[in-house]
């Protein structure tokens, strides 16, 4: 099979497309032909050596991809050959064809483009374990999310209108807020306006219920100016690589929380709970028509370089995807 390979950590050029061995299922797992692959931060993180698989995790990028299961192993039930499917791996997306979890995998609508697929489980995932399961965020209370126009952006701002909450959230340029507008939020230049002193305006005060931080830093303390009394701040990345401080008396007397996780580190249960989580709560809102994979743009295989780029470059609106095959 063909995949996308780390003869060495680097730049974008070291990604290498190699021949490798037909990967071996076990029982619980099903064989996958990739279709297409989600590219995430955290594929460049490892691209240059700082965020290494989990023990037993294929060695190449790729965090979620979508595909027809070619074979599925002995003990797994409700899954068959020919089925559409995309799944939440912890690594070796990038291939033409996956051995995954069984637990691993959601059914794709009938409705919802197989290759557009791809760019669901890992923002799924992320938003609907931070966000609604342990912020705990319910229809009527708000959302501020950071990074609006990524791919997690995008998933979060859609869910939180799906939900009935208000979302506002920030971006870089006027287009990038326009984007996030378009699928629901208020949108919040950060080169023009402190985000904190916007969220007091807009809620007279109160500040907003949940939080999903990708940039970290000094994002911090005006996180927890913004919160409301009982908020969640939820860190899932540091992408601006700099310490945070806060006023600890502040998130006291708000009794605020700090969440701060990773996903791909997770115990495999855990892991397989938030994708059930998602099957039942998110799934739904797809083949319904209310959230849809929003994509960016669309590279083959032989084209990680450039997609990696593009990513680097925070140009894109949406997700990034890396086309294995087609349909």
């Amino acid at each position: 099979m063909r995949a996308v390979t780390l003869p060495t950590f680097g730049g974008p050029d070291v990604l290498t497309i190699a021949d490798l061995p037909e990967p071996e299922m076990g029982a619980g797992d099903v064989l996958i032909d990739v279709v297409a692959a989600g590219v995430n931060h955290a594929d460049l993180a490892q691209r240059e050596g700082h965020y290494p698989p989990p023990p037993g995790a294929p060695d190449w990028p790729g965090m979620e991809l979508s595909g027809v299961i070619a074979a599925v192993g002995a003990d797994v039930e409700g899954f068959h050959p020919g089925d559409r499917v995309c799944a939440l791996v912890p690594g070796g997306g990038y291939a033409d064809r996956a051995v995954v979890d069984a637990r691993l995998i959601l059914r794709v609508p009938d409705n919802v483009d197989l290759v557009e697929a791809a760019g669901i489980p890992e923002a799924a995932c992320t938003v609907w374990s931070n966000v609604f399961q342990n912020a705990g965020l319910k229809a009527g209370q708000t959302l501020l999310v950071h990074g609006g126009s990524s791919g997690i952006g995008a998933m979060a701002i859609q869910l939180g209108t799906a939900k009935g909450c208000a979302v506002f959230a920030t971006a870089g340029s006027d287009a990038k807020v326009a984007f996030c507008e378009q699928l629901g939020a208020r949108g919040i230049n950060y080169r023009d306006a402190d985000f904190a002193d916007v969220i007091a305006t807009e809620t007279d005060g109160r500040g907003v219920d949940v939080i999903l931080d990708i940039v970290g830093g000094d994002y911090l303390e005006r996180n927890v100016r913004s919160l409301a009394t009982g908020g969640t701040v939820a860190i899932i990345a540091n992408q601006s690589g700099a310490p945070g401080e806060f006023d600890i008396g502040a998130l006291m007397r708000k009794r605020g929380k700090i969440w701060a996780t990773t996903l791909r580190a997770r115990p495999i249960d855990e892991r397989a709970a938030i994708v059930a989580g998602v099957q039942t709560n998110v799934m739904p809102l797809f083949e319904a028509g209310s959230v849809r994979p929003i994509i960016d743009s669309v590279f083959p295989l032989e084209r990680a370089a450039d997609a990696h780029r593009l990513m680097e470059s925070s140009a894109h609106l949406g997700k990034i995807l890396l086309l294995a095959q087609g349909e």
